[in-house]
């Protein structure tokens, strides 16, 4: 009986934080309501680079890395490929759905030792700036091997250069 008074209250404790943060993620999701769905990827779009295996860290508000999108799972961090195509940059995100990312909307990119919810060595994250329905957004990407990342920057760079 005296173990069972502590287990229920850390239990009530546990529970509560849950209901807490799912009643934060809930208000954010409401209030970004206005954030439009992102573009899907075109099939059969030419590939100029990649795919390139890594990790999906969010989309955060542009400037603010602590900002996170919560609609559309853009917030949601998952295994993903990135890809160069002659549409946009497609970010193809195992079990929560690709998005493209126009040519006309990416406003550039570069590398950052964190955003949100991952923080790595210095210049280990690719963020890609974008605008999305008007809104500044940044999308962060971890490469899974090193040797990735600069090439890839390189690639978008001279897309958004050529554009």
């Amino acid at each position: 009986m005296e173990r069972l008074i502590p287990a229920a209250a850390l239990l009530l404790v546990v529970i509560v934080v849950f209901l807490l943060m799912r009643r934060g993620w809930k208000q954010r999701t409401a209030s970004q309501a206005g954030v439009p769905v992102p573009a899907r990827p075109l099939e059969g779009t030419p590939v100029i680079h990649g795919p390139v295996d890594g990790m999906y860290v969010a989309t955060t508000a542009a400037g603010d890395p602590y900002d996170r999108i919560a609609v559309h799972g853009l917030g949601l961090r998952t295994a993903a490929d990135v890809v160069v195509t002659d549409a946009g940059i497609v970010i193809d995100r195992a079990g929560t759905g690709d998005f493209l990312i126009p040519w006309a909307d990416v406003t550039g990119v570069r590398s950052s030792q964190g955003m949100i919810g991952k923080f790595v060595e210095p210049d280990g994250l690719v963020v890609i700036g974008w605008t999305l329905g008007g809104i500044a957004l940044e999308s962060g990407f971890r490469t899974r091997a090193a040797d990735t990342r600069t090439p890839l920057i390189t690639s978008i760079r001279r897309q958004i250069e050529e554009d």
